[in-house]
């Protein structure tokens, strides 16, 4: 019997503290991978070796651009039928391959498949918590479902052929930092079939140091840019979904006093949803029906009056008088 072909497609830089974790895991497979590819951005360090000296495909970029990149070319230079992401500082377990093929003989495959995974503690090992995906919500929506959740790709098999007819990562840096849910959303959005398998073959390490824990606000910028985008390419379609993570955004930037892109959010809101935020209490409902903008500052307010251990860390709420005003 002849199996469907899947590459292992790494995008990488400066990586050699965690490299060898990962294609350690990689060569532990119960069934190989076909192919494994990496990506190596333009790093500093011994990367592109490291990843040589396990057997891997290397391709060097002369300019570092970015993963999403990185993932685009690697999936433009593998020729299997089958392709998986995943960061070079996490982990598979030794059955990821075996459980993706089961997906990938199925004669009405979907086109992406995600894995439930652990969340661990990269200095320590600790778990932390499984992510677990909701294998009929996907199927029922996979729009809808995209835009609510983050998923990463680190957790999906993919079908090259589809991947590629769908335009794979968008490498518009206004969405970098939260690239994966506009790829995602925009698998969706191109028509892919999704699902899930619950069985658990991925690590992700958590580190303190991480690009996101140590870009917070840029994450945030970049996810209100995603749920733009995604509005303007769907024209009106799922505006509540794309509404309420909007109002969710507006709250993460109002705890990290980002008032531009909190109030950004509340505008695009606003403008494709009359709808207001829901699981909110009353009193910021009511407030957000009389001026949204003065809603979202007093609740952040009241927040670090009432529960200062929730903003610990934080810069100070009102440097001056400003930030209370009611928005015209």
């Amino acid at each position: 019997m002849t199996y469907p072909s899947l590459a292992l497609c790494i995008p990488a830089y400066n990586a050699t503290a965690y490299f060898p974790r990962l294609l350690e895991s990689a060569l532990a497979q119960t069934i190989p991978f076909d192919e494994i590819w990496v990506y190596d951005d333009c790093s500093t360090d011994d990367t592109g070796k490291i990843a040589a000296d396990f057997g891997a495909k290397v391709i060097r970029g002369e300019i570092n651009r970015g993963c999403s990149h990185g993932k685009n070319v690697l999936a433009e230079h593998t020729t299997c039928e089958w392709i998986h992401f995943h960061d070079a500082d996490d982990a598979l377990y030794p059955n990821f391959v075996e459980q993706a093929r089961k997906w990938m003989v199925l004669d009405n495959s979907p086109d992406v498949v995600l894995f439930n995974y652990e969340w661990r503690r990269d200095d320590t090992g600790e778990l932390i918590s499984i992510r677990q995906f909701d294998d009929a919500e996907l199927r029922r929506d996979a729009i809808a479902y995209t835009i609510r959740e983050q998923i990463n790709p680190f957790c999906g098999l993919y079908r090259r052929s589809a991947y590629l007819q769908a335009g794979g990562y968008d490498t518009d840096p206004l969405v970098l930092y939260n690239e994966d849910v506009a790829f995602h959303c925009r698998m969706a959005i191109a028509g892919l079939k999704f699902a899930s398998d619950p069985a658990i073959t991925l690590i992700n390490y958590y580190r303190a140091n991480s690009m996101s824990s140590a870009n917070q606000i840029k994450c945030l910028k970049a996810q209100f840019h995603v749920m733009r985008k995604i509005s303007e390419s769907l024209k009106g379609q799922y505006s509540d979904e794309i509404a309420q993570r909007l109002w969710a955004i507006s709250g993460s930037c109002a705890a990290h006093l980002d008032w531009g892109t909190a109030d950004a959010c509340v505008n695009l809101a606003i403008s494709i949803n009359d709808k207001k935020p829901k699981n909110i209490s009353n009193l910021f409902t009511i407030l957000c029906i009389f001026n949204p903008f003065f809603a979202i500052r007093l609740r952040e307010w009241l927040i670090r009056f009432l529960k200062p251990q929730l903003r610990q860390g934080m810069p100070k709420l009102f440097s001056n008088f400003d930030y209370i005003l009611i928005k015209n």
